[in-house]
């Protein structure tokens, strides 16, 4: 018998005697061979003290010989030896030295998506913000374990069995990298080419690329894949979006080296694209006249201020040109004006094609649909350094096609609209009569 069981049974029998003390099923004297003892006395007894000590008895007894007993605890897995801390801090402070710079930092890529003088820069500008966590783990092997995940796409689960670590912390410390990557460091790595040198420098890169003056940047959409949703979701069907899978939306703006001035993760799957361009805060500052770029040109007696392209799916606007037509069904200029628009956006298709192929979780987002964005926008974030690191690009992640009926008009845009169109058909002109003239 169990120990446990035994001592329950004493217990049992302290308190039979207790309600009962004429019934003693342990008395030692000579009469227990009298009827106050036997178990016929015991059934037939006025007193309910010794039934209900047989009955819990016996229930006690059967659950005790049918319980099975649990096999032995396996023992944690010991630390894989090429991801402790031991193997991290010889590899980063003893081995990395000994190596060829090119090796070192084709290893570190490998690794963790980005070299080692790039890695060293993230873990110095988050350090003294990690250190505010008490975290027990070093600043850089707990940068150094997010960067993997993020960089390969591994699960939780993945990266707790590779250090050896509960799952519940490798989350809490994704989610508190890619909170400050999100938060602190992207004021520094995400900016609009407000001035004068960079904005120069974005408008003739472009104006080189599509021989269209002034352009600032180019806008696009893309979704992010979640590899789940939770089981509690009410409205789930609103992530579910036109190619069929959960999503949220990624809203960038790249400039002519593919680096990202402007992010945007603020609409489910299910949304359109105008919608949740309409909900960003690029719109609204652009609409209001918060963004006033001070690089004017003037072509055919138009000023042209600064403005980003987009495809057919945004609306025509001031600050937004798009194409003509889809299907090159306009007049010359039209046409020729849409290959040097598209090839200007061609650019922020690429950026997106990098930062997917780079950081590979966006492939399909694991991580809780609450961070998700958080998780989005560092890996904007980590893309940018690598594009002004020079770093080498990777194989370009290839985005399903696009399609979709041109926006509808807000009557609140329609100002906006008339003056695009016009500065349009003025840069069509002005481009075509400029090739023509070669």
């Amino acid at each position: 018998m169990d120990q446990s069981f035994l001592i329950m049974l004493s217990n049992l029998l302290h308190l039979q005697n207790q309600l009962d003390p004429t019934t003693s099923l342990l008395s030692d004297s000579s009469s227990a061979s009298s009827s106050s003892s036997s178990p016929s006395s015991l059934l037939t007894s006025t007193s309910a003290a010794p039934l209900l000590f047989f009955t819990i008895a016996s229930v006690l007894s059967f659950i005790s010989t049918s319980r099975k007993p649990r096999p032995p605890s396996s023992p944690s897995p010991p630390p894989s030896p090429q991801f402790s801390v031991a193997a991290f801090r010889a590899l980063s402070t003893e081995r990395i030295w000994a190596m060829e710079p090119h090796l070192r930092d084709s290893q570190w890529r490998s690794l963790y998506g980005l070299s080692y003088p790039v890695f060293t820069t993230v873990v110095e500008k988050l350090k003294p913000y990690i250190a505010q966590s008490n975290l027990s783990l070093p600043s850089d092997y707990a940068v150094a374990m997010v960067l993997s995940r993020l960089s390969l796409g591994l699960s939780a689960k993945t990266v707790a069995n590779r250090y050896s670590l509960e799952p519940y912390l490798v989350s809490k410390i994704t989610n508190m990298v890619t909170r400050l990557l999100s938060t602190k460091l992207y004021p520094e790595f995400i900016k609009i080419p407000a001035g004068r040198r960079r904005l120069h420098e974005t408008t003739a890169s472009f104006a080189e690329l599509t021989a269209l003056p002034n352009i600032c940047g180019a806008i696009d959409n893309t979704h992010v894949r979640l590899h789940s949703l939770p089981s509690n979701l009410r409205n789930s069907n609103i992530y579910k979006n036109s190619h069929g899978f959960h999503s949220v939306q990624l809203q960038v703006v790249s400039d002519h080296k593919k680096i990202f001035w402007d992010v945007c993760v603020k609409a489910p799957g299910g949304v359109d694209d105008i919608t949740h361009f309409r909900d960003s805060l690029l719109y609204n500052r652009l609409v209001s006249g918060d963004i006033v770029w001070e690089k004017v040109v003037n072509v055919k007696g138009h000023a042209v201020r600064p403005y980003i392209v987009g495809d057919w799916c945004y609306p025509l606007l001031s600050f937004l040109l798009t194409p003509f037509s889809w299907n090159r069904t306009g007049n010359p200029a039209q046409n020729t004006f849409d290959e040097g628009l598209m090839k200007g956006r061609k650019v922020v298709e690429e950026a997106i094609g990098l930062l997917k192929g780079r950081w590979r979780i966006l492939q399909d987002m694991n991580v809780g649909l609450s961070h998700a964005p958080q998780t989005i926008v560092a890996c904007c974030v980590l893309h940018n350094l690598c594009q002004i690191a020079r770093e080498p690009e990777p194989e370009v992640w290839k985005e399903p096609e696009e399609s979709g009926a041109v926006p509808r008009l807000l009557e609140s845009e329609k100002s906006y609209y008339y003056f695009g169109e016009s500065l349009r058909q003025v840069l069509a002109d002005d481009l075509y009569q400029r090739l023509s003239s070669r």
